[in-house]
């Protein structure tokens, strides 16, 4: 089934949050292989720049495919739990879903070099768009460096150790659900057994 059920996450819902999973994953990979087995100026480090800004260009796409199939799908049920684990359980989702926007957006808007995404076509760096022109240079009176100071803190020094923590708790959190109180959530995020 395409769709999201009471009781399952559908093909689609699933499909998104593994594709999700694995790109970020996979911008780590890239930014981490860049920073530390990569020579700066190299066309090795080129690459992994390129692959860890497609990955987010692709993470963003997602989080908003993602939004849309939540706002305009059943969710399924929630497993019987305390009110405590209920509310710890939507803030941290709350969070995520949060984490899930701020990520790409600020790494997009705090980047100095196009992403030429995937090596397909390119997609110009803020600084040389006109919203930047208009919103932030004209508007607010800053310089990209002085816009993408705070870009960079966001991304590279506080958002990219939270998604880090949020990533193992979201994992632990299931793990703790299908193995101590033995209830489907994480059962409802596979393929339904036949």
């Amino acid at each position: 089934m395409l769709k999201n059920s009471p009781t399952h996450y559908g093909k689609v819902a699933r499909a998104l949050h593994w594709l999700t999973a694995l790109l970020f994953l996979l911008a780590y990979v890239a930014v981490y292989y860049r920073q530390w087995f990569t020579e700066a100026r190299t066309p090795e480090n080129w690459t992994a720049l390129q692959l860890h800004l497609s990955f987010g260009v692709t993470i963003a796409v997602l989080v908003v495919l993602r939004l849309y199939w939540r706002l305009t799908n059943v969710q399924p049920e929630a497993e019987p739990g305390s009110a405590l684990m209920q509310k710890a359980a939507h803030l941290g989702h709350l969070v995520l879903y949060g984490v899930l926007i701020v990520m790409p957006l600020t790494g997009y808007l705090g980047t100095g070099v196009a992403t030429e995404f995937f090596f397909l076509f390119e997609i110009p760096k803020f600084a040389d768009t006109w919203l930047f022109q208009t919103l932030v240079a004209d508007g607010m009176g800053l310089s990209f460096e002085q816009f993408e100071a705070p870009m960079d803190f966001i991304h590279k020094q506080g958002g990219a150790y939270l998604v880090w923590l949020l990533i193992l708790g979201h994992a632990a959190a299931a793990l703790y659900h299908h193995y101590h109180l033995k209830d489907r959530t994480l059962l409802k995020m596979l393929p339904p057994r036949r």
